[in-house]
């Protein structure tokens, strides 16, 4: 059995008792200060054992919720706090049900992330039976024992994309583009207001996880929209004489070449006194498709209407543009009447033109709903998007939800088992279609942060799980950010920040046309 033993100093040592002596050591080199300090940091930490246990029959309340939560067996450890923060100590054992057992001491449930992967791996269809003891008052309690499952689906993804954006957005502050490498703890920086003072991005968006292909945009002054193809960036001014504004919103097309966009002006009310903090809106919208080998943008009349046409997204096949819509009505005075209908129209990527009607699949005044961000699964099965009451942009609405539409059969569900009293949405799917990641403000209401599940062949969703950290609650107390525009990455991306820098303060600009 493996142990983790974790002090209250802050400082981690890793030991292993096989019956004969210690097994494993403090890993990495120790300086002599560290040498001499070590025993003295021993003596101070947790490492009491359970002895003379009262078990009860209740679960552990613990943070996060990670009972009966399934996971993939390449994900960072679950590590976990004890609900109650006035505890002693946390002793805790994973014992997997194909074999494998670790263990972990502490203030808090801290697996090391090579016996943890070696765990789940080892149990990889099966599951991890996990038991609690807790130290308070000089007295031990064990709980009644729970179970992580580990799905037989790989996730087979480097990490996750997202922006992180602090509350303070009405007037700036330290936003970001962050990737995150979901085998450990580790997170890095793409891009982030820091390196390009006074500017805002957003809207990153990857070639269905690939960032072979990536695009994004700069608002603002020195604005642009970034086209990456193969590591070279290509910064665009990407408005023309027929469209309104700039591109945003993106989605690739299947094959790389083409990339969609939504052509809009986006605004921001905040509330004073009514419960409500934020409506987001905007006063036009319409669809464009970049053609990204000619910087040419492909328009078309059923796209460029007075109606707002937002969030597209390509089909699996790329033969569907999906895409949502809404009537123009008087905005901000009039936010509550905005109901979009969820909609697709043909793309024929040979030719690079659209087709000649429309399909409406969800119609949102009819329903007196809104559909928005929708989400094709990349194996062609699914749709998952948001359902609302209103408004074009579901993060700011409280009672937004994710459904799911079977493509096979058209029935569509609300997935009851991730939707909570706040904001679900922000969705994207891996590349396998077995697992998503998607935002939620369940915790407070207020703060956007991020959860994985994955799904069946017959569209049941697993129990989703809060990304995991190596101290949940000191994390999640600590980061004043909200998550958005969550995607799976493949690989690490690869992004030269000192050039995007030059790019957008250079203000040169290739100029885009539109295909005839």
């Amino acid at each position: 059995m493996i142990t983790r033993i974790n002090g209250k100093s802050g400082r981690n040592v890793i030991a292993g008792i096989n019956g004969k002596g210690v097994r494993k050591g403090v890993r990495g080199i120790l300086s002599p200060l560290t040498s001499y300090l070590l025993p003295l940091t021993i003596l101070l930490s947790c490492t009491s054992s359970p002895k003379d246990v009262v078990k009860v029959e209740q679960l552990p309340s613990i943070y996060p919720d990670y009972i009966g939560v399934t996971i993939p067996d390449d994900i960072a450890p679950l590590n976990f706090n004890f609900a109650d923060e006035d505890i002693d100590c946390m002793d805790v054992v994973a014992k997997g049900s194909k074999g494998g057992e670790i263990h972990t001491n502490g203030e808090w449930a801290d697996f090391d992330i090579d016996d943890w992967h070696q765990l789940t791996e080892q149990n990889q269809g099966g599951k991890i039976t996990l038991t609690v003891c807790i130290e308070k008052d000089g007295k031990w309690t064990q709980y009644k024992d729970f179970d992580i499952f580990v799905s037989q689906h790989r996730l087979d993804e480097w990490g996750l994309t997202y922006r992180r954006i602090k509350p303070g957005y009405e007037v700036g502050g330290d936003i970001g583009l962050y990737q995150r490498d979901l085998n450990s703890f580790d997170e890095y920086g793409i891009l982030t207001e820091t390196v390009v003072p006074g500017r805002c991005m957003n809207c990153h968006t990857a070639n269905r996880t690939h960032p072979d292909r990536i695009s994004m945009q700069i608002r603002g002054e020195g604005g642009g929209t970034m086209i990456q193809r193969d590591g070279r960036q290509t910064w665009l001014d990407t408005k023309t004489d027929s469209t309104k504004a700039a591109g945003s919103y993106s989605y690739w097309h299947p094959d790389g070449d083409y990339c969609a966009m939504a052509v809009n002006s986006v605004h921001q009310a905040f509330f004073v006194g009514t419960g409500q903090r934020i409506e987001v809106y905007h006063r036009f919208s319409n669809v464009e498709v970049l053609d990204t080998r000619s910087n040419e943008l492909i328009l078309s009349p059923l796209l460029q209407t007075e109606d707002l046409e937002i969030f597209p997204a390509f089909s699996h096949d790329g033969q569907w543009l999906y895409y949502s819509t809404s009537k123009p009505c008087r905005v901000p005075a009039e936010y509550e009447k905005v109901k979009c209908s969820l909609c697709r129209i043909a793309f024929d990527a040979k030719s690079g033109r659209f087709g000649e009607a429309v399909d409406t699949l969800l119609n949102g005044p009819a329903t007196d709903k809104s559909y928005t961000l929708v989400r094709p699964s990349y194996d062609g099965r699914w749709l998952m998007y948001c359902v609302s009451s209103r408004g074009n942009f579901p993060v700011c609405q409280d009672d937004a939800d994710l459904w799911l539409m079977d493509l096979q059969t058209g029935e569509h569900q609300e997935l009851k088992a991730l939707n909570s009293r706040w904001a679900e949405s922000f969705h994207n799917w891996s590349e396998n279609s077995h697992w998503f990641v998607y935002t939620s403000k369940a915790e407070d209401g207020m703060y956007a942060r991020l959860y994985l599940a994955s799904i069946d062949s017959k569209g049941q969703v697993t129990k989703p799980f809060l990304l995991p950290q190596h101290h949940p609650r000191k994390f999640y107390r600590e980061m004043m950010d909200s998550y958005n525009v969550p995607d799976f990455t493949k690989t690490k991306v690869d992004f030269d920040a000192h050039e995007a820098y030059r790019q957008v303060f250079d203000n040169q600009r290739t100029v885009v046309k539109v295909k005839r």
